[in-house]
């Protein structure tokens, strides 16, 4: 199932039923910009959008897709699947599945929403207030779906194609009406702007500052997706400077706006943090798609106005930032709603950003570099773009110097992995073999030798060899058997 095939179906459903139905929004946009368009539809029905989406999935089998449904909005959103046979690891076949089109079919409405409240009140609407309640003119745009699947002219009431040309967002009617409806539109503009590289309309954008507060009735997670859909931009600071300075990262995430300003003691200045950070979330979406990669970016230096110091001698530091950024990711993460999964990627990739930096100015040994491998694993190459995006000096020669360090650096990364079969690393003497050889029972006394035999093969002291282990094992083993009886003497 493609677009045009979707169309089609449509269009033939439209004639049988009597009831027209347009293409809104992004499709129509991104056909008249001639950008690629993504594989999801917006389709509105001058009637139940839900029951003519019931109509339409009733065309197909349990195997094109399923139907999501939407009762309280009259909304319901269709998914085209592709269906395909895989082997499980038990050997049995099981089916997997790959959305190839979403198509969202909801009735002609508009939406209200009360000053306290997250949920609009939504009221059947004609074609033009259908449109009113979008959130730019250059998303309130139509085209009828014509029978034989193809489109009719362009609907355009707010003048969006206008709007296109000139490269403008705004909003169809008042942008406080607009934005006091749903204030997550207000994000919508800064993701937009960065997104297509349009300008904020001035009227506009002084609605986003003087309502950012009441994007505090928007949900955690909902804000959360639109900051990764910023985030996934092509040039990611348009968004982000927009969110700064209309204050609506004030709104949900304060920690930014306190990255801003430079402060002199004696002569003494440190660079812009705020500008800084904002051009490494750039570096890395030119080397990166992961929006969380670039979250990790925006945060890698969050910790800095809390440990920023002037020092005699030394200028401004920031002495630990990565320790205490660490930590404040899982306090921003946590009022976003990320996942614990998401939250402990940045907060590792924050914890160890400078780490590469010291490595490189103790030589590239081999211990540190194993320190390295281990920690990070599967991580360790999405901190390297982190490391270089955090170069932003102008400085050519300096910058130059910089990336062939980190291209020296990834060449002994290499070499130590082959080497030391670091990969998956874990003592080749493992957990079971130490109680059997100790006669002992899981607990603390295991965990601290095997955790004494992973050092020693981190710090180079034995190889990374199950019988050079075990060797180096015997020799340890009485001083904690010994230091096990002891505690177990003092409990009893």
């Amino acid at each position: 199932m493609n677009i045009q095939q979707a169309f089609k179906s449509i269009g033939t459903l439209s004639k049988n039923t009597g009831i027209d139905v347009y293409v809104v929004g992004g499709f129509v946009r991104d056909q008249l910009l001639e950008r690629d368009f993504k594989k999801d539809l917006d389709v509105v029905v001058l009637g139940s959008g839900l029951e003519f989406a019931k109509q339409f999935a009733a065309q197909f089998s349990a195997e094109n897709g399923r139907l999501i449904e939407f009762s309280d909005f009259d909304t319901a959103r269709y998914v085209f699947l592709e269906t395909t046979n895989s082997i499980a690891e038990n050997g049995e076949q099981e089916k997997q599945y790959r959305t190839l089109l979403e198509v969202e079919f909801a009735g002609a409405r508009k939406e209200a929403y009360r000053s306290d409240s997250r949920k609009p009140t939504v009221v059947p609407a004609t074609l033009e207030e259908d449109l009113s309640r979008r959130d730019f003119t250059v998303n309130a745009m139509a085209q009828q779906i014509l029978p034989d699947g193809t489109l009719g002219d362009i609907v355009d009431p707010y003048d969006g194609k206008k709007d296109l040309k000139e490269r403008l967002l705004r909003t169809p009617l008042d942008p406080g009406e607009t934005f006091s409806e749903d204030p997550l539109r207000m994000m919508r503009a800064a993701r937009f702007s960065a997104q297509l590289i349009f300008e904020i309309e001035q009227k506009t954008y002084l609605a986003m500052k003087k309502y950012a507060p009441r994007l505090s009735i928007v949900s955690a997670e909902r804000i959360q997706e639109e900051l990764m859909k910023l985030l996934a931009t092509p040039k990611p600071s348009i968004g982000l400077w927009a969110l700064y300075k209309s204050e609506l990262f004030d709104q949900f995430m304060p920690e930014i706006a306190d990255l801003s300003g430079v402060e002199e003691v004696k002569g003494y200045t440190h660079k812009d943090n705020l500008s800084h950070t904002f051009a490494v979330v750039d570096n890395i979406a030119e080397q990166s798609e992961k929006p969380l990669l670039r979250f990790a970016g925006l945060l890698h230096d969050i910790a800095k106005p809390d440990t920023k110091k002037f020092v005699k001698g030394r200028g401004w530091t920031f002495d630990m930032h990565e320790h205490v950024g660490k930590k404040m990711v899982h306090q921003i993460g946590k009022r976003l709603k990320m996942s614990t999964r998401d939250i402990r990627y940045i907060a590792k990739l924050v914890r160890w950003h400078l780490q590469p930096i010291a490595l490189m100015d103790d030589g590239v040994t081999d211990t540190p570099v194993r320190r390295l491998i281990v920690n990070l694993k599967d991580d360790l190459a999405d901190l390297l773009i982190l490391c270089r995006a955090d170069i932003t000096t102008g400085n050519q020669k300096k910058k130059v110097h910089r990336l062939k360090n980190y291209d020296y650096l990834e060449v002994r990364i290499a070499e130590v992995l082959e080497k030391d079969k670091l990969r998956e690393f874990q003592s080749p003497v493992r957990g079971e073999e130490i109680m059997e050889l100790c006669g002992l029972k899981p607990g603390p006394t295991i965990g601290k030798i095997k955790k004494e035999l992973e050092r020693a093969i981190l710090d180079g002291e034995v190889e990374n060899d199950h019988d050079a282990v075990k060797v180096y094992f015997e020799k340890i083993r009485d001083t904690y058997l010994a230091e096990a009886e002891a505690w177990e003497f003092l409990s009893t």
